[in-house]
């Protein structure tokens, strides 16, 4: 984790917008706030004591009835994973099959489509579409960060993914 990273993830941030988290701090306020703590954040990490704030969680209505929960990370929290995210997806994205599309660099919906009319074209007549309901709130996170860490060979990352 280093300045041009948390720079990076913090511009991200930006351009993502979003809701303010658990402390109120909105994406408008936090350039400022960054600019003054950039490397007590750093610090924090680096030292194994940085704690992220509890998620604000909020109820999203679906158009079947029910509800779908959201949680709410802060601003500053959000950077902080985005960083990570910079880290780990270059590590990982190139583990991933090549006909995975899905919330990948470089990919969107509209090249598994081509592909999906290539396979047509050539001769396939069946398509798997999988959505696996509620599936994060399955995750094992043992053994996924296990398997994290046979990869990123971070101590600091693995401890702050850990919280």
């Amino acid at each position: 984790m280093d300045r041009d990273n948390l720079n990076q993830a913090f511009k991200q941030v930006k351009r993502n917008k979003g809701a303010a988290g658990v402390d109120g701090m909105t994406v408008q306020e936090l350039g400022a706030y960054m600019a003054l703590n950039k490397e007590e954040i750093i610090s924090q990490i680096r030292q194994r004591i940085y704690h992220p704030q509890p998620v604000l969680r909020v109820e999203i209505p679906k158009p079947n009835g029910g509800v779908r929960l959201l949680g709410i990370p802060t601003v500053k929290d959000r950077v902080i994973q985005q960083a990570i995210a910079q880290i780990l997806t270059p590590m990982f994205d190139k583990k991933f099959s090549e006909y995975s599309y899905g919330f990948r660099p470089n990919r969107y919906a509209e090249m598994a489509i081509l592909q999906a009319l290539e396979y047509f074209n050539d001769g396939q007549d069946w398509i798997v579409d999988i959505d696996l309901e509620r599936f994060f709130d399955t995750v094992h996170h043992d053994r996924l960060m296990n398997l994290v860490s046979r990869t990123v060979d971070d101590g600091d990352v693995i401890s702050l993914i850990r919280k």
